[in-house]
């Protein structure tokens, strides 16, 4: 679902602590304002501390990966919070309110999705000093690969920091009046301010306090919602006889949206593209100590995701406990989902000053973990990947230039946001489901070269070329085919009666490209990984005459996988 900038309609009751227009839409107090200035302040803060202790980020290897430094504890919670963005926040709570806690099962992907990484991608990744996870695929193939891995990349990470910043503000601007571009500026300048200066300390542990930030506003929240509810018990009956409680739905259907399967099998494959192969989560575990606390960082994620998981559905339930069927949707007091919990904030806990400003607080911290990291991630790739490979530098002056990169990636962050606020709502779901469709093909272009000896740099061009044809085609297709149709039934005019003709609707499974189309997106990283593997594989075989596949892989002198 997509975010309206049309602001919401009248106001429901419950109002008597908010600043009102005659409109009824809702405001901010100073409580408020101050609680969510608060979260700015201290988040500049941390990255000064960092900017003006220890070694000032004077080198690379400070500013890029903490010296190698940290300890397992605020890199699990850094983690953590780096995809628990604010579209998920916003995104959960009413995905759980409008269909029930199916969505809960994504859990059970965590397991894997964790292991895998803790045992094959790290011990690999960490033993071969890697600086940027891309040199990995000229180790492998060849420095082409390397660069097609790094633009992608970039592309991914780019398209995703604009709708990042962009989708909270104006949710929260729908509902409140919040200013939009002074929401989005100040996270951005704020975000990019200690970024550039503090380095990867200062996204970590400001990642650490904007954890603990996100989890009391969703807790408070929760706590209130339930009071408001009548109770514990009540919110239980309530959320129990609107159906709101899903049992395990085994339907082996992939065009099914959310099951068990594509929940827990699907989503293996999304969180090994998140958690085994990205440059923001890969850099983090090489900034450990050691090793093995690089393996436990990551399995200290997997309780941390399981609470914010948790936090999120909790909040849906009491969402539906307060409101029952009678959706502010559908009351066309908001006008889009995304708006649902933020609305819920305003309408229902306004007895409680400061706590719409927590909320706010806890959303915005979301997204500076996403896009704080996206930063220094991508500075981190484009200084490592195409800066130094062909430009020899001190290290004062790569340094200086890896800052004067993450200060430009604020700047074209804050650019992409307004891209984004010029396109109309269908391009802007579009751009949202890049993140997921480019993560695929990368997470295939690793497998191909780690698990395929055989595999050549041929073949793994060809198969993330592939794969990204892919990824795009079910995913925009997918979403083209879901648009609703033009075309309108007229009435049956040999009678002369003004009832219109009654379509049946066919509930099987779509055959064909639109079963493809029907595809649950929570199967395309699966899909578009498999798609660079099979494709890889073919195009070396084919191409083995003219350019013969090493052996074995270089990483095969450092580790066994």
């Amino acid at each position: 679902s997509l975010i309206s900038e049309t602001h919401a309609g009248p106001a429901v009751p419950y109002l008597s602590s908010l600043n009102m227009d005659p409109t009824g839409q809702k405001y901010f107090t100073i409580i408020d304002y101050v609680i969510f200035a608060l979260l700015l302040v201290a988040s500049m803060a941390i990255g000064l501390y960092y900017a003006f202790t220890g070694g000032r980020q004077s080198t690379t290897q400070e500013f890029m990966y903490a010296d190698r430094s940290m300890k397992c504890l605020p890199l699990s919670l850094s983690l953590m919070a780096t995809f628990q963005s604010a579209v998920a926040i916003i995104g959960t709570p009413a995905e759980v309110y409008a269909n029930g806690t199916q969505y809960w099962f994504i859990g059970c992907c965590y397991i894997l999705g964790l292991l895998i990484p803790a045992h094959i991608f790290i011990p690999m990744f960490y033993r071969l000093h890697l600086t940027s996870v891309y040199q990995y695929l000229e180790l492998r193939f060849c420095k082409a690969v390397r660069i097609c891995g790094t633009v992608t990349f970039i592309f991914q990470m780019v398209v995703y920091m604009g709708v990042g910043i962009y989708t909270p503000a104006l949710a929260l601007n729908a509902v409140t009046g919040f200013h939009l571009w002074g929401a989005v500026l100040a996270t951005g300048l704020v975000c990019t301010l200690y970024t550039a200066l503090g380095g990867l300390k200062a996204v970590v542990w400001t990642d650490v306090f904007q954890t603990v930030v996100m989890f009391t506003g969703q807790l408070a929240v929760i706590i209130v919602g339930v009071h408001q509810a009548g109770g514990l018990s009540d919110a239980w009956v309530k959320v129990r006889d609107g159906g709101r409680i899903s049992g395990i739905d085994l339907n082996p259907d992939p065009t099914v949206r959310h099951t068990f399967w594509t929940l827990g099998v699907g989503g293996v494959f999304l969180m090994l593209s998140l958690y085994g192969v990205n440059q923001a989560q890969v850099q983090r575990y090489l900034s450990s100590r050691t090793e093995k606390e690089a393996v436990m960082s990551c399995y200290m994620v997997f309780p941390c995701l399981q609470v914010a998981l948790m936090l999120s559905c909790l909040m849906g339930l009491v969402m539906f406990a307060c409101y029952g069927n009678n959706s502010p949707l559908e009351q066309q007091y908001i006008t889009s989902k995304d708006q649902m919990v933020l609305y819920f904030v305003m309408d229902m806990l306004q007895n409680f000053p400061g706590l719409p400003g927590l909320f706010v607080a806890c959303l915005f911290s979301a997204s500076l973990s996403t896009i704080s990291s996206a930063f220094n991630s991508l500075a981190t790739v484009t200084m490592v990947d195409l800066i130094k490979p062909h430009y020899s530098m001190t290290e004062a002056r790569a340094t200086l230039l890896s800052k004067m990169l993450a200060l430009s990636y604020g700047i074209i962050c804050v650019a992409m946001a307004y891209v984004v606020h010029l396109m109309n709502s269908s391009v802007l779901q579009a751009a949202l489901s890049i993140f997921g469709m480019v993560g695929g093909p990368l997470l295939g272009l690793f497998c191909l070269g780690i698990f395929f000896p055989c595999a050549n740099s041929i073949g793994a061009v060809a198969g993330l070329a592939a794969g990204l044809v892919m990824a795009f085609w079910v995913g925009i297709g997918g979403f083209l085919s879901r648009m609703p149709s033009s075309v309108q039934v007229l009435p049956f005019n040999s009678t002369n009666t003004s009832e219109n003709i009654t379509v049946p609707i066919s509930t099987s499974i779509p055959a064909g490209l639109n079963g493809l189309y029907s595809l649950s997106y929570m199967w395309y990283s699966a899909l578009n990984s498999s798609t660079v593997v099979l494709i890889g594989l073919i195009i070396s075989f084919m191409t083995e005459t003219f350019l013969p596949s090493n052996a074995v892989s270089p990483v095969e002198h450092e580790t066994s996988v």
